[in-house]
C-alpha cells in the first residue's frame, strides 16, 4: 500500500496544510528578523549595555536550536496536530510575555519562551512534507517553504524598522501575537492528523525516549552557548571551554543512549547514514556561510563603517533575500527532476562566487556593490535549501521522518548560531591586529580589511559542503529500529 499521498496538491492555494505551515515558517523567520533591527531601540529603552542585549538574540537562538529535534520525534509518537497546536500557544505566550515584559529579564525570558514554541514550525513542516508527499515530489514542496522563510527574511528588517520607528519595539511583539492567532484558528481547522494510528499506541511515551532527547537537546544548547562565550570571552574563559566540555559529554552519552535503548530517540542507523549526514552537513555550512557570515557580517560593515541607519540596511539586505524567496520553489523543482547533487554543485558556486566577490571588492566600496554581492550568494543560497532537504528526505523512512528533520533543522539552525560567533571572532581578531587584508585581490581601505578576511573564511566553510557533494548518492531510507 502507498504510504504517500497521490493527490495531495504541492501549492499552498489548494493544499490547506501546506498554507498554515508556509505561513506559519513566514512567520517564525519574519519574528527574528524584526526583533534583529530592534536591538539598538531595546538596549535604550531597557537600559542595558549593548553586549548585554544580545542576549535577546541568544537565548532564542539556544532554546529554538534545542527544541527543533525534540519536536520532531514528539510528532512521530503523538497527534501531530495537538503538537503543533501546542507549540502555537507556547510561541503566543511567549510574544505576550516579551510585549508586556516589564524589564530586560521578562524580555530574555519571553524570547525563550516564544523559541521553545517557534522551534516546531520548521520540523513539522519539513517532516509533514516527507510524509505527505512520495520522494520526486517534494523539492518544489520544500522550496515553498524555503520562499516564505526567504520572504521572512527580507521584509522583517523593513517592517522592523518602520514599526520600531512609528509605534517602539513593543508593537512588533503585538503583532507577531495577532498572527499566531490567525495561524491557531487556521491550524485548528484544517490540520489533518497524518500519523493519527501510531498516536493512539499503548506505548508511544516509552517509544519516546525522552532521556535520549534531552541528552541531544542539553548538548545542542551547550554547544552553541559555548561557541558564543567563546566568541564574546574568549576561549580560555572558563565559561565558555566549560560548556564545550560538557557539550562533548552530553553528545557523547547520547550516542551511547541511541546504541543501548530499546526505544532509541532516533535509530543509530540514520547517524551512519552518508546520504543524510552530507545532506545535513552540507545545509549546517552553507547556513553559516551564508546566514551566520553574510547576513551577520554585513549589517556590522554597513552600520558601523559606512553609517547606515538601521532601515537603510534593510533596504540593501532587501534584494537579496527577495532573490531566495522567488527562486527557492523553481530550484527545488529542478532538484526533483535532475537531482539534488548537481543543483546543489551549481548554487554553492554561486554562494562561494557572490561571498568571494564580497570579500575582494564589495566591502569598502558603495552599499549598492554590497548589494550586488548579497543578490549573487542569496541566489546560491536560494538553490542550497530546498535541494538539501530533499536530499536528506531520501533517507528517510516516513516513520521517523518528524525526528529525522528534527537532527536535519537542528543542524541547520546550528549552522547560523555557530558561524555568527565563528566569524564574528575572526571579524574581532583582526581588528585588533589592524593588519592588512588576507585576500590579495581586496584594495579597499585598511579600515573594513578584517570584514574582507571574515568574508574570506566564510567561502572556507562553502569550499568544505563542496567536499561534502560526494557523499550524495541516490539515497536510501533509514527504517526506524522501534517501529
Amino acid at each position: 500500500m502507498n504510504r504517500f499521498s497521490d493527490t495531495a496538491s504541492a501549492s499552498p492555494l489548494t493544499n490547506p496544510l501546506l498554507l498554515v505551515m508556509v505561513l506559519a515558517a513566514f512567520t517564525s523567520v519574519l519574528n527574528n528578523s524584526m526583533v534583529n533591527v530592534a536591538i539598538p531601540t531595546i538596549s535604550t529603552g531597557l537600559d542595558v549595555s549593548p553586549s548585554l542585549s544580545g542576549w535577546v538574540i541568544t537565548a532564542f537562538s539556544i532554546v529554538f536550536a534545542t527544541g527543533v529535534a525534540l519536536y520532531g520525534r514528539v510528532s512521530d509518537s503523538y497527534s501531530f496536530r495537538l503538537t503543533f497546536l501546542s507549540a502555537l500557544v507556547i510561541f503566543g505566550i511567549g510574544s505576550l510575555t516579551c510585549a508586556l515584559a516589564p524589564g530586560f529579564g521578562w524580555l530574555v525570558a519571553g524570547r525563550a519562551i516564544q523559541a521553545a514554541g517557534a522551534a516546531a514550525i520548521p520540523s513539522l513542516a519539513f517532516g509533514s512534507v516527507a510524509r505527505l508527499f512520495a520522494p520526486g515530489k517534494r523539492g518544489v514542496v520544500f522550496g515553498t517553504l524555503s520562499s516564505a522563510i526567504g520572504l521572512g527574511a527580507a521584509t522583517g528588517p523593513l517592517i522592523g524598522g518602520l514599526g520600531v520607528s512609528a509605534f517602539g519595539w513593543r508593537v512588533l511583539f503585538f503583532g507577531t501575537l495577532t498572527v499566531i492567532c490567525l495561524l491557531f484558528v487556521a491550524a485548528w481547522r484544517f490540520l489533518p492528523d497524518l500519523n493519527a494510528e501510531r498516536a493512539r499506541q499503548p506505548h508511544r511515551f516509552a517509544r519516546l525516549d525522552l532521556p535520549g532527547g534531552l541528552l541531544l537537546a542539553l548538548g545542542a544548547a551547550s554547544l552553541l552557548f559555548g561557541i558564543t562565550a567563546a566568541n564574546h570571552s574568549g576561549l580560555a574563559a572558563p565559561h565558555a571551554w566549560g560548556a564545550l566540555l560538557l557539550a562533548a559529554a552530553l553528545i557523547g552519552l547520547f550516542v551511547w543512549r541511541i546504541r543501548t535503548a530499546s526505544h532509541p530517540f532516533a535509530p543509530p542507523a540514520l547517524f551512519g547514514n552518508r546520504q543524510f549526514l552530507s545532506a545535513a552537513a552540507i545545509a549546517l555550512l552553507s547556513q553559516a556561510a551564508f546566514i551566520g557570515g553574510g547576513l551577520f557580517l554585513t549589517p556590522l560593515l554597513l552600520i558601523n563603517k559606512l553609517g547606515l541607519t538601521a532601515f537603510e540596511t534593510g533596504l540593501v539586505v532587501a534584494p537579496g533575500a527577495i532573490a531566495v524567496a522567488l527562486l527557492a520553489p523553481t530550484i527545488g523543482r529542478l532538484s526533483d527532476k535532475f537531482g539534488p547533487r548537481p543543483v546543489l554543485g551549481i548554487s554553492l558556486t554561486w554562494l562561494l562566487c557572490g561571498l568571494l566577490f564580497m570579500s575582494s571588492f564589495a566591502v569598502g566600496a558603495a552599499p549598492w556593490m554590497v548589494t550586488i554581492a548579497l543578490v549573487i550568494a542569496s541566489i546560491g543560497y536560494a538553490g542550497v535549501t530546498s535541494p538539501a532537504a530533499n536530499a536528506a528526505s531520501k533517507a528517510l523512512s516516513p516513520e521517523i521522518a518528524g525526528v529525522g528533520f528534527g537532527i536535519y533543522q537542528l543542524f541547520f539552525f546550528m549552522g547560523a548560531g555557530s558561524g555568527a560567533a565563528v566569524f564574528g571572532s575572526v571579524l574581532t581578531a583582526r581588528q585588533q591586529q589592524a593588519a592588512p587584508a588576507l585576500n590579495p585581490f581586496y584594495e579597499g581601505a585598511a579600515a573594513t580589511a578584517a570584514f574582507s578576511d571574515a568574508f574570506l573564511v566564510a567561502c572556507t566553510a562553502v569550499l568544505l559542503a563542496m567536499a561534502l557533494l560526494a557523499g550524495l548518492g541516490r539515497g536510501v531510507a533509514t527504517e526506524d529500529a522501534s517501529a
